[in-house]
């Protein structure tokens, strides 16, 4: 009888996550699809000022592992000059040679000092502007609004068992830890932030997380 009484509510219990997946994909390109009609307008703008002032590429594109390790092509504006991509396509940061037991709790990533921000980038950055082509992965089916953040493939090869749960689910334009202020928390704290979230993630929990983040955005 407990047997079958957990295979019942262990049933519910996936056909519930079945349902939230279905609504929260539905939400994301209803929210994306309208956002980007709105934005479209902005968007040529930006572009427009990029031409003219810092000439092409508009875009930076990086690839970035997606859920169950899936590899896509993350979107934005450019906002270094072209002469610091060059220096970004090499690693930034010396990794371990050997991390045997995933990416180490401390570790963190440092900001690179040899890039150059171009004035329309500095702008950009200052208001998130730049993130505004990602609501393109949204709507492709890469990303969600919210999950979390979307990692560089050199991290995710290094991940335990533990950590490669955090790709369960789509990365988010917002995570859990920019809107409770850890922009810069090594490693262990940004995974227990995305495993909280995968855990206990809900609809109406996505909707806090989006006015949450709007509302730091316009301050």
């Amino acid at each position: 009888m407990e047997i079958r009484q957990h295979v019942r509510l262990r049933s519910v219990s996936v056909r519930n996550k079945q349902l939230f997946f279905m609504i929260k994909r539905s939400l994301d390109i209803a929210i994306s699809l309208v956002c980007l009609l709105v934005l479209t307008p902005f968007m040529v703008w930006i572009a427009c000022r990029m031409m003219k002032k810092e000439g092409k590429p508009i875009f930076f594109r990086q690839a970035r592992v997606g859920r169950e390790h899936r590899i896509f092509v993350l979107w934005r504006f450019r906002t270094k000059t072209n002469s610091s991509k060059v220096i970004r396509s090499l690693p930034p940061h010396p990794f371990p040679k050997n991390w045997d037991n995933g990416v180490p709790d401390a570790f963190y990533f440092k900001r690179d000092t040899t890039q150059t921000v171009t004035q329309t980038g500095n702008w950009l950055k200052k208001y998130h502007l730049d993130r505004i082509p990602e609501l393109f992965n949204v709507l492709k089916g890469d990303m969600s609004l919210v999950g979390p953040s979307p990692e560089v493939p050199e991290i995710a090869d290094h991940y335990n068992q533990y950590q490669a749960q955090r790709l369960r689910v789509k990365p988010g334009i917002i995570c859990l830890s920019q809107i409770n202020g850890y922009t810069n928390q090594n490693y262990g704290k940004k995974i227990r932030d995305d495993l909280f979230y995968i855990r206990n993630c809900s609809v109406k929990w996505d909707m806090v997380i989006i006015c949450r983040a709007l509302k730091q955005r316009m301050k």
